[in-house]
């Protein structure tokens, strides 16, 4: 897996999206009331929010608290004919190709100010142009693919099996079939894993409100979005993105204030983050100390001495144990002394499959 969890930003024109990627890394890239030809990708990295951290900061008051960070890339939107070079065309969804999920902004504000490319507001239209777009863009690469294997001089054996699992794909794209509905067997994946199908990446969808839908909890085609997303098994999050910017530049205790006041914990913007781990079976351990107190993701189902190597190649190569404390027992101890005294530490072996919150020290010699 690569270093950082990778989040593909993607939706229409002016719904929002750049907004979103502010919010995400409190960046500062520039956003417009107006059609533009926007022709740059923009990338930061968002911090993955979590009360444990600052918790174990607070506890060990470190030289440095480091937070997960997932990096989040936001593309020129799309338009419907992207594939045949409306627009900006489609070029720049290769910036994403390698995403591990998708965060499709569809726009449900109202703002005559702000010009919709279609004319009109509607969040379920703007999610089929979008999936559209993105299996047209899946079927162009099965074409040039095959046309590729086709065109060689010698086909071997491994090359036929993956023309067959093209057509396979080809088949699926033409009627409309998303590559992760298309019924491929393991080995059938196994022969594509260089590809990246966007139709194959899970999705996350944000619906961006103005302030009256947020509070109300209602905005137009509501109802066709959240059918769509229970029958594709899709997450829908609905944010007010302009007011969690104007929220976000708030000193902290004014801040969860005005949240209060909407009647939520946090923004949805962090929320966001954390249901991309979730989604991706990613989960935090954390190790802690007077020097620093960070954050480090692994796969759900790793083992201690593979998150050793998270840490330091030399961890992992010299392992002996870990002393595991989940988070939640340190918590409630107040304490790595209390919780010591209180038998809450544990010596655990290379095999032993670390929990979403374990607080790890691990003993190594090299």
């Amino acid at each position: 897996m690569r270093a950082l969890l990778t989040l593909g930003i993607i939706g229409l024109p002016m719904v929002g999206k750049t907004t979103v990627f502010n919010l995400l890394t409190r960046g500062n890239a520039r956003t417009s009331r107006f059609m533009s030809s926007r022709a740059e990708v923009n990338v930061g990295a968002a911090q993955v929010k979590d009360r444990r951290v600052a918790f174990l900061s607070a506890l060990y008051r470190p030289r440095k608290t480091t937070y997960a960070q997932v990096q989040c890339s936001d593309v020129p939107g799309l338009v419907r004919g992207s594939s045949e070079g409306m627009g900006l065309g489609n070029q720049f969804l290769e910036a994403i190709r390698n995403a591990d999920l998708l965060v499709h902004v569809l726009r449900a504000f109202r703002n005559p100010a702000v010009l919709h490319v279609e004319g009109d507001v509607d969040p379920y239209r703007d999610f089929e142009t979008v999936r559209l777009e993105l299996l047209l863009a899946d079927l162009e690469l099965v074409e040039r693919r095959m046309e590729r294997i086709r065109s060689g001089k010698k086909m071997s054996k491994e090359a036929a099996f993956e023309l067959e699992v093209l057509a396979k794909c080809l088949q699926a794209l033409e009627n409309e079939i998303p590559l992760h509905q298309a019924g491929l067997t393991e080995e059938e994946r196994l022969a594509l894993r260089n590809y990246s199908f966007f139709t194959e990446k899970p999705m996350i969808l944000v619906v961006n409100t103005d302030e009256e839908q947020f509070k109300s909890r209602r905005y137009p085609g509501q109802e066709k979005v959240e059918r769509i997303a229970l029958e594709k098994g899709l997450k829908v999050f609905t944010i007010c993105a302009q007011l969690e910017m104007e929220i976000a530049q708030l000193p902290p205790e004014e801040r969860q204030a005005f949240l209060s006041d909407l009647g939520v914990e946090e923004l949805g913007s962090e929320r966001l983050v954390r249901a991309a781990y979730e989604q991706l079976g990613l989960i935090s351990f954390f190790t802690a100390s007077e020097e620093e107190v960070r954050a480090w993701t692994v796969r759900r189902g790793t083992t201690a001495k593979k998150a050793a190597g998270k840490v330091h190649s030399d961890m992992e190569r010299g392992f002996i144990r870990a002393e595991v404390i989940s988070f939640d027992d340190l918590f409630r101890a107040g304490s790595m002394a209390r919780a010591r005294e209180s038998g809450l530490v544990r010596l655990e072996g290379k095999d032993y499959v670390v929990q979403d919150g374990d607080v790890i020290y691990f003993r190594f010699n090299v």
